[in-house]
């Protein structure tokens, strides 16, 4: 092979011969050449590039503020659904204590034969039950959840209203129970003198007796017959140490002669309570009581009240 180099001046030009061997060196000078160049051109740009991040900054910047958007998504979420078992736990917490006042009231209605207690026991769950689907069940959601508890806390509302309204008819009724005059007011005893005209044990001569005398033993129980507060309770001129019990709708009772008076004027006395003990004070001619019914101010036959088949 023949290279033919021209110069710049004069035109002048050299030859050169290259042989196999030649041409081989120089094919290798110029591949050592190109890595070399390739090299450093790799070297240099890694250089340039090794203090920059791989993704553009902007890019960077943009998914972090999708990241902290994210996290304040999950942290509202997390927060809202504290704030939702809290709530329903509080519902759940004052239904509680409402279905405890239920059956308290329940309870009360049992004590007082009002219901039957071998068909109502507050004391224990009621029984339920029921074959078992072949599929799982389904968790119920939140809003699934909060509308049962709605509509429980619709229903308790529902029978306290109920139950409220027949514990006030129940309390009337006792009321009434305790109110109605019946009875005898001695636990033993017999009847000495009856209502109506009398031979006056002092004098002899045909007087009117305003009441009943039971006589009895000295110091025996003198037992309200109604319920009622005490609006007389202390020495009365004939009567001894008296007793008098205001009933309501102008009924009043009257217990004379005691030995002992038990109650004080002001006194709420319930049915069948001790007042007094029996005695001989006043106009009297022995242990005994002298019982009185009066119907706005005027006087009845106590046998009629004694008689009484109570309620």
């Amino acid at each position: 092979m023949n290279i033919i180099l021209v110069g710049q001046n004069h035109g002048r030009s050299r030859v050169l011969s290259l042989n196999a061997g030649g041409i081989l060196a120089a094919a290798l000078l110029l591949l050592t050449l190109v890595a070399a160049c390739g090299w450093a051109g790799y070297h240099y740009a890694m250089s340039r590039v090794a203090d920059r991040p791989v993704v553009p900054q902007f890019i960077l910047a943009q998914w972090q503020q999708s990241l902290e958007e994210q996290q304040r998504a999950l942290d509202r979420v997390e927060r809202t659904s504290r704030e939702q078992v809290d709530a329903m736990t509080l519902r759940l917490g004052e239904m509680q204590g409402r279905l405890l006042r239920l059956d308290a009231l329940g309870q009360r209605f049992i004590e007082n034969a009002a219901v039957a207690s071998e068909e109502f026991n507050f004391d224990e769950p009621p029984a339920v039950g029921g074959p078992e689907e072949a599929l799982g069940g389904e968790s119920f959601s939140t809003p699934e959840l909060s509308a049962m508890i709605s509509q429980l806390d619709q229903r308790i509302s529902d029978r306290e209203q109920q139950l409220r309204l027949l514990d006030t008819l129940m309390s009337n009724r006792r009321l009434e129970d305790e109110r109605f005059v019946a009875g005898r007011p001695i636990t033993w005893g017999w009847l000495s003198s009856r209502y109506g005209y009398r031979s006056d044990p002092f004098t002899g001569k045909r007087t009117w007796h305003d009441g009943v005398d039971l006589a009895g033993k000295d110091g025996s129980d003198i037992i309200a017959v109604a319920a009622g507060v005490v609006t007389f309770s202390a020495e009365r001129h004939g009567y001894g140490n008296l007793v008098e019990i205001d009933h309501g709708d102008g009924l009043v009772t009257r217990y004379a002669h005691a030995k002992e008076l038990v109650v004080a004027q002001g006194d709420v006395v319930q049915k069948g309570q001790v007042v007094a003990k029996m005695g001989s004070t006043g106009r009297s001619t022995g242990p005994h009581v002298h019982f009185e019914v009066l119907q706005n101010g005027k006087s009845k036959d106590p046998v009629k009240y004694i008689q009484r088949a109570s309620r």
